[in-house]
């Protein structure tokens, strides 16, 4: 056994540090298959992690990064050899378990999804979680029953990573997107994902009422607080909001009156937890659903070295679109 490059959160005095150091390999936790990490990405939890902004992390010391792809270099699991190309995410990685920004993981096999036929593992890490989160977002409201023709889907938070996604894959099934962003320079940006109207967020913001004027069938919402309360609020008789985040806050200042006074329904979406077959299920879509194109536009690649300053970037709102993280 040897040593890899790592990005090493420790416990410190005040709150923790973060630095890319080495790291031993008989340090890796148990599990059934380790896996030579190629790519990683940066989410927002990642970035709260690499800062020590939030106490993310919960066992010290802890690898960052809470997604990967790469290649099978050694299993004991039955369903996986050498050789297999595998994508990861959630389970704890990077908060109970030793995570993704690392040359090496170990991880039980049960946690490992096939790299679905027509994606890289380069591609699978521009989706990362945040694409796989909007996917999840997608397949909810699907299930909720809405189509195209139920109407306009709004998507908050648009110009970052899971509004990203959302907006794009939205787009190409047919529904008409209104994206939600603080950035209205983005709107060009947005429009290029397939996005019909971009709105400033502005008009999400402030007090939300019991019930507003009806504007939507549904959302994708990772902001929450007061402009999933708004969301909610302006969502048409029947439809859906589909939250999976929380860059504005865990609160939720609503009311009651959207659930029983027009049957709007509020959907969790976890992605940490979320059962092995839908996450096969997620990713395969993205495989069908999702314009390589449109995913090639919103990318940009940092190496490993840069993951500390770009997670600082990311919580201040100044990352567009999604970042890949090259490992090897």
């Amino acid at each position: 056994m040897g040593t890899f490059k790592a990005i090493r959160i420790d416990k410190a005095d005040k709150g923790t540090t973060a630095a890319l150091t080495q790291f031993d390999e008989a340090e890796l936790m148990e599990g059934d298959v380790t896996v030579a990490v190629e790519w990683s990405t940066l989410n927002y939890k990642d970035g709260l992690a690499v800062t020590g902004k939030a106490p993310v992390v919960r066992r010290f010391p802890m690898i960052a990064g809470i997604d990967f792809a790469g290649t099978v270099e050694q299993s004991s699991h039955p369903a996986w050899k050498t050789g297999d190309k595998v994508v990861c995410n959630g389970w704890g990685m990077g908060e109970t378990h030793l995570g993704a920004y690392a040359e090496k993981a170990r991880v039980k096999g049960d946690w490992l999804v096939r790299l679905p036929d027509g994606i890289s593992t380069r591609e699978a890490m521009a989706i990362g979680t945040a694409g796989y989160t909007a996917m999840l977002s997608v397949l909810a409201l699907e299930k909720h029953g809405l189509t195209p023709k139920s109407g306009p889907i709004v998507v908050t938070g648009a110009a970052g990573g899971v509004g990203s996604v959302a907006s794009a894959v939205l787009s190409k099934l047919g529904y008409h997107v209104i994206a939600s962003t603080g950035r209205m320079s983005e709107a060009d940006y947005l429009k290029g994902l397939g996005a019909a109207e971009v709105i400033d967020r502005a008009e999400l913001a402030g007090p939300a009422k019991p019930l507003a004027k009806e504007r939507w069938a549904g959302g994708v919402d990772s902001v929450g607080s007061t402009t999933l309360a708004n969301l909610l609020s302006m969502t048409k008789y029947g439809g859906a909001i589909a939250a999976c985040g929380l860059a504005a806050g865990m609160d939720l200042p609503s009311s009651v009156a959207p659930f029983i006074l027009r049957g709007v329904c509020l959907l969790g979406i976890d992605s940490v937890m979320c059962p092995i077959e839908q996450r096969k299920l997620a990713w395969n879509r993205l495989a069908s659903d999702l314009d390589k194109g449109k995913l090639s536009d919103i990318t940009h690649e940092i190496g490993l070295d840069q993951v500390i300053g770009a997670g600082a970037e990311i919580l201040a709102g100044k990352v567009r679109g999604r970042i890949v993280v090259k490992i090897l």
